[in-house]
């Protein structure tokens, strides 16, 4: 029986269920969504990963999605451990993670193929059946490749145990091999158990630098099923060089030939280094360029002597036109307050020191044959062009912006999912732990405010209607976000790229954290950081990357009494001797969190040809104390509020206020 405050609701509410009316226009079809929608609430809540700081390590990146942080091998061994001897298992593990590349080694070893085909199939349907069990068969239709959909559908949804249909389940089976499409086959179950046993993947930031396939990550991402993913500092400063930023341009490639590693950028994004290299072989060619000669931390694969020396000449060429250039804009744009990093204008090269902070210190390095004194920022005609040329690289590049405009369509400042809020680096603080003002073009701003309008500022440096002042400010704000104090990307007093190349006392070389990062093991900071951004459960989560956990020195990922956590583990391996692993994934699922700390991965084709999988240890975070179901995610809550509406609709369809529209 309706009450007359349910009556009068929906008479106010009649424009928008008329609307909605047009979707479910009887009676029928209303019950029917509701009974789809209850139904769906109550299923197990989908898998998240969380994962971190990349920085361009595709294979180790590629090899976790494709065994879900070891997820896949768990549920291989649930269902064959007590049947399948251990290289079986590896077997059908591997074939599950790199299928292509198995089958060709298959078909090189086995003598009898149809029989691997048929028994293949039957364990990967019985996996395929394992990993979609979570989701409705609509979700799971959705995510069947269309060549073979029908079947697969099917073939999930009946079982060969049955006496009524075990014909009907084995004809299938066989006649897949039978007309040569086994090998398609077992490919598109591959693809389907990778994709169904991760629902959500989350990138806390950092996909470029260091290593050597950003690009190819990217790749991935940009047509990844469903991702969000949280900017960080690397990547800031690479969608800076996309907006065209010349300071950002510069950083990126001394980054770059720092680490020794273009490969992204030259095989990766075609950028063309040849104006550069000319510059810096003709300016620099009687220069030992000592400082710059590139570091190959993790890799044994080093270029000659003579490619070093070209790369060392190249890194002090584009190092010095950075520092002129970052030199411009702090002067620029005065509400930085970075005047006092614009280090070139206190060098006195004759006397060899450079004044810092009020001390001198001496120069390791005194050769600096395109410096002005009286003008030191300033780019001579040589510089101007190089960087002419290298930011037509950057803007014209087709794959290059494609994979930026990916970044920000998918991307963002922080991100709030299931209670958790997730942000690459820091957020400002005063030292007692309050939310701290920063200066935004004039605004001071700070938490949530802060967050938002950064994000704000990101995209229209991409907006070609924004009014040009506005947008100049806004490309060179990248620069900021880079290095600047109170960036919450960056978060520390100074970024001391010149002191490292130039001075030799490691004083001047430290950079003080904020205090973000020594607070943030305070549970009352971390609970007034989720009151400020209204994250709201039991179980509230802030979730960090940015700083590598050194757990070799037995730092823990876990802080705050568990609510906060850094998962940058060191996916990268310039980072594998220092933090003693090689990354991190968190895994969310219906039980609770999981911790998957990794072992460093060998290759991609050491995991093919003999079945090594990344080692790894599974650390319980927090396990709930009953089942998630949907009804307990963001999606559950989207899902409730859709349900008041239909019952709503269905009321006003059952008194008349909106009539049924049956037929045509």
């Amino acid at each position: 029986m309706a009450t007359t405050s349910q009556l009068k609701e929906i008479h106010n509410d009649r424009r928008f269920l008329s609307l909605l009316a047009h979707d479910f226009p009887t009676i029928s079809s209303v019950t029917t969504e509701i009974i789809n929608l209850e139904a769906i609430l109550n299923l197990p809540k989908p898998t998240e990963h969380f994962l971190a700081d990349l920085h361009g390590e595709h294979e180790a990146f590629e090899h976790v999605l494709r065994n879900a942080s070891g997820n896949i091998k768990r549920k291989v061994n649930d269902l064959f451990g007590n049947t399948l001897r251990s290289q079986e298992l590896k077997d059908l593990c591997t074939l599950i993670y790199y299928p292509e590349e198995k089958l060709e080694l298959v078909r090189a070893q086995e003598e009898h193929l149809e029989d691997y085909y048929q028994t293949t199939l039957n364990r990967l349907v019985a996996v395929c059946r394992n990993v979609s069990s979570k989701y409705t068969r609509s979700k799971v239709r959705k995510s069947l490749p269309e060549e073979f959909a029908y079947i697969i559908e099917e073939l999930l949804h009946e079982t060969s145990d049955g006496h009524n249909k075990q014909d009907y389940f084995n004809r299938i089976i066989a006649t897949i091999i039978e007309t040569g499409r086994a090998e398609n086959f077992i490919c598109a179950l591959c693809y389907l158990i990778q994709r169904l046993a991760i629902d959500q993947l989350h990138i806390l930031g950092d996909v470029f630098d260091r290593g050597p396939g950003a690009h190819l990550i990217l790749e991935k991402l940009c047509s990844y099923h469903r991702i969000d993913i949280q900017w960080g500092n690397h990547d800031i400063l690479w969608m800076g060089a996309a907006a065209g930023n010349l300071a950002c341009i510069a950083s990126v490639l001394r980054v770059s030939l720092r680490y020794g590693n273009t490969r992204t950028l030259e095989d990766g994004y075609g950028i063309n280094m040849v104006r550069l290299a000319t510059f810096a072989m003709e300016t620099y060619g009687e220069d030992s360029c000592e400082a710059f000669l590139p570091k190959f931390e993790g890799t044994d694969n080093r270029p000659s002597e003579r490619q070093q020396r070209l790369i060392a000449q190249m890194h002090k060429a584009i190092s010095i036109i950075q520092f002129k250039l970052e030199g411009q804009l702090y002067g620029r744009n005065p509400w930085w307050n970075m005047d006092d990093r614009g280090l070139l204008q206190h060098l006195d090269l004759e006397r060899g020191v450079v004044s810092l902070y009020g001390k001198e210190y001496p120069l390791k390095d005194t050769l600096f044959p395109t410096l002005d004194s009286a003008h030191p920022f300033e780019l001579t005609a040589e510089e101007k062009e190089v960087m002419k040329q290298l930011r037509h690289s950057f803007l014209i590049n087709e794959r290059f912006q494609k994979h930026i405009n990916c970044m920000l369509t998918r991307g963002s400042m922080y991100g709030v999912f299931n209670s958790n809020l997730l942000f690459h680096a820091s957020m400002p603080l005063n030292e007692d732990g309050t939310l701290k003002e920063v200066n935004i073009c004039g605004q001071m701003l700070k938490g949530r405010e802060l967050m938002d309008r950064i994000e704000q500022m990101v995209r229209t440096a991409f907006d070609s209607q924004a009014e040009a002042m506005e947008r100049q400010q806004a490309i060179d704000f990248f620069w900021y976000l880079w290095c600047g104090p109170n960036s919450p990307l960056f978060d520390k007093a100074r970024m001391t790229t010149f002191e490292r190349y130039f001075i030799a006392d490691k004083e001047t070389h430290k950079e003080a954290k904020g205090h973000y990062y020594t607070l943030r093991v305070q549970e009352a900071v971390c609970d007034a950081i989720f009151d400020e951004f209204e994250v709201k459960g039991e179980h509230r989560h802030i979730i960090n990357g940015h700083v590598p956990v050194h757990v070799s020195q037995g730092e823990t990922p876990i802080k705050a009494g568990g609510r906060l956590m850094v998962i940058d583990g060191g996916f990268s391996k310039a980072y594998h001797s220092t933090t003693g692993i090689a990354g991190y994934t968190l895994v969310y699922h219906s039980r609770g969190f999981q911790l998957v700390q990794h072992e460093p991965f060998e290759s991609m084709k050491k995991a093919i040809e003999e079945g090594t999988d990344i080692r790894s240890t599974i650390q319980i975070v927090e396990m709930m104390g009953r089942r998630e179901m949907v009804a307990d995610t963001d999606k559950g809550r989207e899902l409730k509020a859709q349900i008041v509406d239909l019952k709503k609709l269905l009321l006003a369809y059952r008194k008349g206020v909106i009539k049924e529209r049956k037929g045509n």
